[in-house]
């Protein structure tokens, strides 16, 4: 397989997955860098999506979602400052004991502090409001997937445990991203 099957692939997994765990509702806020994640959301059938070009707008509606229904929305932005317009709706999910997943697409590893745009650091970003935060591995590295699966399902599992919360996975793609 190429590298843009690969992480065609490792993206369908990670949907497939948190979908199969009950989190199947994702709040899409589109970018390059997290073209793979949106298109798998898009691409399964059992997921529910909703846009928005908004990120604030997009934590806060998937706060509300978890609020209404006990149940975990994901959050998708692409890299950069689109992670860190999440930060005051993880903040409050995070008071509030309320289930999210975030999950931010990310610049490879070579492109952190080196001028690249749409650039910061991302891992951690959420510090201590969210229950479980990882730096998964680029697509293409060896990583089984079966670790994908046991990653997905515990985030899942981690943002509705107790305390419920917001959990962090930050995916660093390298392109071509289609």
């Amino acid at each position: 397989m190429n590298h843009k099957q690969i992480t065609t692939l490792w993206c369908r997994v990670i949907v497939e997955e948190l979908i199969r765990q009950g989190a199947g509702f994702f709040c899409l806020s589109p970018g390059s860098r997290s073209t793979p994640l949106t298109l798998a959301v898009a691409a399964n059938p059992k997921a529910r999506f909703r846009m928005f070009p908004d990120e604030r707008s997009a934590g806060f509606y998937a706060l509300g979602y978890a609020r209404a229904t006990g149940i975990p929305a994901a959050l998708v932005c692409t890299s950069g400052t689109a992670v860190a317009n999440y930060f005051p709706a993880v903040v409050e999910a995070s008071a509030d004991a309320q289930p999210m997943l975030v999950l931010s697409a990310d610049r490879p590893f070579e492109l952190l502090e080196a001028g690249a745009n749409q650039t910061i650091r991302q891992q951690n970003i959420f510090g201590d409001y969210v229950r479980w935060s990882l730096e998964l591995p680029e697509p293409g590295t060896g990583t089984p997937l079966a670790s994908l699966l046991s990653t997905a399902g515990q985030a899942v599992k981690r943002s509705l445990g107790s305390p419920a919360g917001p959990v962090h996975l930050n995916l660093p793609f390298r392109e071509p991203l289609e």
